[in-house]
């Protein structure tokens, strides 16, 4: 295995050969089932992009658009509302004492609104935690689904740990996106409801007349669920090319490619970041394993970078907010620019590539202001 780092402007990037190789076992089915039962469940749009695909020199691009989600601008609400409906449903097959839960959990906004929203419409109660750098917007939204919130002065990783104190009682569940030992069981159902996402994804592709699948997809990564559900989806398939997979961070908070690059997962240091959904220092546990086998790559992005993505996609007529912008901006920064041609080796890219960049928030999600419109740009071949 060839294993490589950044170079030249030192663009925090990891690549590593044989993750295309990798197989596992696929997701369990129900989730999709399950969504289909929700009220207003539809297919969110897999847009294409031409001037995207010539500015990036591959043969299509597609964004997967998630800023319109069941009524929230997330895709979060689709693993939220999967794990607590299998967490009450199991309740009630122990004997769990009647009446509503507290469901407890830390966020950066998204998953502590899905769980909120979900609560409210189930008839039971929410809890939520955030840490600093929550934008006020994203947190006066969580209170608006009719939960409690709790501001934390502290990291994403110091919230979780509070949010875990919080849910021991008997009435109270703690409904967590990351996993570590000995809690893994709803992550884990978390992650199955990202399923759905994937199958929509096939799904259209198709019907644009790409059967074979993508070439690429570039997923926006923060503890890692998002990104576990994206490898298990391409990596169990028995047949067919497998796409090279890019994981995208901020580059203040880069626990994957950090983790990545030493072999093992580690926690690290974050900073501020407008990413804030991303802003996280330890993979979950039961991510990591698909991470560090089944990642082609992963980059981290800045900022800026993210912003001028956002206003790009807004100028094509896709809400992003920096979470969702961050793929076409981790995209752009391994297929353009100083090393370009190695990066797209490493990554298998060609001229007739197929990318999926997974949009995966609106601009209502995570409000931030965005920069003056970058100037043209044209492709790198």
């Amino acid at each position: 295995m060839t294993d490589s780092a950044a170079s030249s402007r030192t663009l925090p990037w990891f690549a590593r050969s044989g993750a295309r190789a990798w197989r596992c076992a696929p997701a369990p089915a129900g989730a999709r089932a399950f969504h289909r039962t929700l009220p207003g469940y539809a297919s969110t749009p897999l847009v294409e992009l031409p001037s995207l695909a010539r500015e990036l020199g591959v043969g299509r691009v597609f964004v997967k658009d998630e800023s319109h989600r069941l009524g929230l601008p997330a895709f979060k609400v689709l693993g939220a509302s999967w794990a607590v409906h299998r967490t009450l449903a199991e309740r009630a097959v122990h004997g769990a004492e009647p009446g509503p839960v507290t469901l407890v959990t830390a966020t950066d906004g998204n998953h502590g609104r899905a769980v909120a929203r979900t609560a409210r419409l189930l008839g039971q109660r929410a809890h939520v935690f955030v840490p600093v750098g929550v934008h006020p917007v994203a947190a006066a939204a969580v209170v608006a689904e009719g939960a409690r919130l709790t501001e934390v002065a502290g990291d994403y990783d110091e919230a979780v740990r509070r949010a875990a104190a919080a849910a021991e009682g008997p009435q109270a569940v703690l409904l967590q996106d990351t996993a570590w030992p000995g809690y893994e069981r709803i992550p884990g159902w978390v992650v199955e409801g990202y399923s759905t996402l994937c199958a929509e994804i096939d799904e259209q592709l198709t019907q644009a007349g790409v059967v074979e699948g993508p070439g690429l997809v570039a997923v926006p990564v923060g503890v890692g669920s998002l990104a576990q559900a994206v490898v298990t989806h391409y990596r169990s398939r028995p047949a067919g090319r497998p796409p090279a997979l890019l994981s995208v961070e901020p580059e203040a908070a880069a626990c994957a490619r950090e983790s990545l690059a030493r072999g093992g997962p580690v926690s690290v240091t974050t900073d501020t970041t407008t990413m804030a959904g991303l802003n996280c220092g330890t993979p979950s546990s039961i991510a990591w394993p698909f991470l560090r086998d089944g990642l082609d790559a992963a980059v981290a992005v800045s900022d800026t970078d993210s912003a001028l993505a956002a206003a790009d996609l807004a100028g094509l007529g896709l809400s992003s907010g920096p979470c969702g912008a961050a793929p076409l901006a981790g995209t752009r920064a391994a297929l353009t620019g100083a090393g370009a041609g190695g990066r797209r080796a490493a990554l298998g890219i060609g001229p007739d590539t197929v990318a999926v960049l997974l949009n995966t928030e609106g601009a209502s999600a995570n409000p931030h202001p965005s920069p003056a419109p970058p100037a043209a740009r044209t492709s790198p071949l």
